[in-house]
């Protein structure tokens, strides 16, 4: 039995993986900002420790750290997110500086937060792993002009996991990005291609077979390669 740490739990893809997590056997640790109001969260069955972090939050993400300092954690999920001011205050022409700020530090920094604070843990265990969440908004190779904070924060947040490969590599964690597609969430919307289990079934295989030798990678959520 693994134990993986999925952050953004409370709803959409976040709560799905958590759900198919606890399903297969795995111990998960599902972390959202709210406990008392993740009633879905709630009624999952299974080996589930529901943990409060706010990914945006040094203090926050330093405590839920302390809580876990002696629990080995063999993979980490990366899934909260915010998709950033309202869209017509996130353009070229007109920009909600402080909003843009804030998805900066929720969606590229929140990722690095947990990732850094959990290290030891990480360590602890075999093959360890970081999965991050991603999106296709984020790659330079899709020309999409419309909610550039946003794409922007996505775009660095692949940067830095991109380095970060590189740099643990050495130390025997894998790291990786996944877009989970267009999926009918809150932010995707009610048209959108993908149903939240079928979004989680596939980023879980993918996370599932990241590993030393593809460290580094950026996928889809049906396991094709992502352009950059």
């Amino acid at each position: 039995m693994n134990t993986i740490l999925v952050t953004g739990t409370n709803k959409g893809v976040g709560l799905e993986i958590t759900r198919l997590l606890s399903l297969r056997g795995d111990r998960v640790i599902a972390c959202c900002r709210r406990p008392l109001e993740a009633t879905a969260l709630a009624k999952l069955e299974g080996d589930i420790d529901i943990q409060e972090v706010s990914v945006g939050q040094d203090e926050s993400v330093g405590q839920l750290a302390n809580r876990l300092k002696d629990i080995p954690i063999n993979t980490i999920i990366n899934n909260a997110g915010t998709m950033g001011p309202e869209a017509k205050h996130q353009s070229v022409l007109d920009m909600d500086f402080s909003g843009w700020a804030d998805t900066f530090n929720i969606n590229t920094m929140g990722p690095v937060r947990v990732m850094q604070a959990l290290l030891p843990n990480l360590k602890m265990t075999g093959s360890p792993k970081v999965m991050t969440v991603t999106s296709q908004m984020g790659a330079l190779s899709l020309d999409m002009t419309s909610a550039h904070a946003y794409c922007s924060s996505k775009a660095a947040l692949n940067k830095f996991m991109r380095l970060a490969s590189i740099d643990l590599k050495p130390e025997g964690i894998a790291v990786g990005l996944v877009h989970p597609g267009w999926v009918r969430t809150d932010m995707g919307g009610p048209r959108a291609h993908l149903s939240p289990e079928e979004s989680a079934a596939g980023c879980i295989e993918v996370t599932d077979a990241l590993n030393l030798e593809n460290t580094g990678g950026f996928w889809k959520w049906n396991g094709d390669t992502h352009d950059w």
